[in-house]
């Protein structure tokens, strides 16, 4: 709007209703707000003292120490080879939510190909130091939270704690550039803007958060409960600060909602995730990846848990009720991050990363409230211990998984063209990535065809759990050009051809077995049959959806 508007101009704008108000505080505090203010002049700040100028460079290179381990494998997990797989769909002209799809938001999924147009899409080496820098951000916004309430000494600590406890996991949780350590970032800077009352900033963070794993939207939680305290303190106005939030968090929502389709977006990132988000599976091993991966990460930092519950001790009660109260934001923090680690029940060893933020601040002001400044260091010596130990694992890790996908995709790569395309049958994409063939469909996973997800066994597995359409839009992209190989890569898993009756309808009718890999069988397409009909091989159960990918665009 003009500086120069006539003043009765300026006087409608008083009377254009409370969503213009609204709206208008929530823009203005976006463009120009304190937060932005204050981050410029924490950065004179840090020239000056040489707080910053000590500690940044000191997290970078811990940062750096720690996560050595991931420049040693190509690939590790198969969320990355998902990624590396549409990263290269999307740069080939895939549309997502439509020829190229995930139950993910799409914020990880663009940066990947954005980082493929810069570096090629050989290597996922730039993605690993781009997963250094989101660590490294992390823990300068944890250690501002915690320099602000406890002091330097506290906010270098914390720093410090994050990036030795965040390793505390299997080496391809705690390695991979994968979602959740580019969703932290935004987290902690979304508990930052809200703790100096920044509400439109810290609404938009929490929506980065969520567009890139929707769990990491669990930190609005913690951003309502500090608005709430702040209006309690008489420091906010609940209506004011409520409005900023609603449109800070909205508005990017709605901006990548229309400019992905909102049907297709709501579809893919929300509605069509409630099977795989289920509580249905094999109870054992579900109980048994609970504990497994909550006790590997309790070893890592195990130093602040003890620390954290010796303030529960009978002579300590009475301030550790205060600290409670003092620290109630970071426990809503952590109960709400607890709630994204047991949402569908799977409890994989990445989803813990969520946890280890407010469980470091939370270490922290226990440390820091304790007398005596020696009693920094047994915890930072086992915390820095721990981390070595899970540095060296890094590098040792079995990698079997990956032989498997390595040998399986040279053994594709030798045996078809560029121009030829591949179905992998199995749940693991990175097979697309590794041979640098495109995939005869826009479903990477036979999870998405199935409802199948690791560790869940059995049950909710099939044809008629699929995504809705899906296997219509699979008929489809098949009677257009068969891949040139398929690899039957689900051993004896649920979803192997033996109980899925259309792959195992294709494989009869039109391929021939060339070959073993380990537990993979390959198959080769039949002379002369790239473009036969399989369109009657397709089940009709699920209703249609165009949000299943309906297009038949290649």
């Amino acid at each position: 709007m003009s500086t120069k508007q006539p003043s009765r101009d300026r006087g409608r704008d008083h009377g254009r209703g409370h969503f213009a108000a609204l709206t208008g505080a929530g823009a203005a505090t976006l463009t120009s707000g304190g937060g932005l203010a204050e981050l410029a002049a924490r950065a004179r700040e840090a020239a000056r003292t040489g707080y910053w100028a000590r500690l940044v460079p000191l997290l970078c290179a811990v940062a750096t120490a720690t996560h050595l381990p991931s420049f040693a494998r190509s690939v590790w997990s198969p969320d990355e080879g998902y990624l590396a797989t549409q990263a290269r769909m999307l740069a080939g002209g895939g549309v997502l939510y439509d020829t190229v799809v995930d139950r993910k938001p799409p914020l990880l999924p663009w940066l990947y190909e954005a980082m493929f147009g810069l570096f090629g899409s050989l290597s996922l080496w730039p993605l690993r130091v781009l997963a250094i820098a989101a660590h490294v951000a992390t823990a300068v916004f944890l250690a501002s939270i915690a320099r602000k309430r406890w002091g330097g000494r506290a906010g270098a600590a914390a720093g410090v704690f994050y990036l030795f406890v965040s390793i505390g996991l299997s080496p391809e949780d705690s390695q991979a550039a994968t979602f959740e350590v580019f969703m932290l970032p935004a987290t902690a800077a979304a508990v930052w803007f809200a703790e100096r009352r920044d509400w439109a900033w810290a609404g938009a963070l929490t929506a980065a958060a969520a567009l890139t794993k929707q769990t990491g939207g669990a930190v609005l939680f913690p951003v309502i409960w500090m608005l709430w305290r702040a209006v309690r303190r008489g420091r906010a106005d609940w209506t004011d600060g409520a409005a900023r939030l609603a449109f800070g968090f909205g508005l990017p929502v709605a901006v990548i909602a229309l400019a992905t389709g909102p049907r297709d977006f709501f579809f893919w990132v929300v509605s069509g995730s409630s099977d795989y988000a289920s509580a249905d599976g094999a109870w054992l091993d579900i109980v048994g990846r609970l504990f497994l991966n909550t006790g590997i990460l309790a070893a890592a930092a195990l130093a602040l848990l003890v620390v954290l519950a010796g303030g529960l001790r009978r002579g300590h009660r009475r301030e550790a009720l205060q600290a409670a109260r003092a620290d109630s934001d970071l426990w809503v923090w952590l109960g709400a991050s607890w709630l994204g680690v047991i949402t569908g029940f799977h409890f994989f060893g990445h989803y813990y990363l969520q946890l280890v933020p407010p469980l470091v601040l939370l270490g922290t002001g226990a440390v820091a409230r304790m007398s005596g400044g020696a009693r920094w260091r047994p915890v930072m010596l086992y915390s820095a211990l721990a981390a070595g130990v899970f540095c060296v694992l890094g590098f040792v890790w079995p990698n079997q998984p990956l032989k498997h996908a390595q040998q399986v995709a040279t053994t594709v790569t030798r045996e078809t063209t560029p121009s030829e395309t591949v179905l992998v049958w199995g749940m693991h994409p990175e097979m697309y990535w590794l041979s640098d063939r495109r995939p005869a469909t826009r479903y990477l996973t036979a999870g998405l065809l199935t409802n199948y997800a690791g560790g869940r066994g059995d049950k909710g597995v099939g044809v008629q759990e699929a995504v809705p359409n899906s296997w219509q839009v699979f008929s489809r992209e098949m009677s257009r050009r068969l891949p040139e190989i398929v690899v039957d890569d689900s051993g004896s898993a649920p979803y192997r051809p033996a109980d899925i009756a259309p792959i195992r309808a294709l494989l009869k009718a039109h391929y021939v077995e060339v070959g073993k890999d380990g537990t993979a069988v390959i198959y080769r397409l039949r002379d002369g049959q790239q473009y036969a009909s399989y369109g009657s091989n397709a089940p009709r159960s699920s209703p249609p959806s165009p949000s299943a990918g309906a297009s038949t665009a290649p």
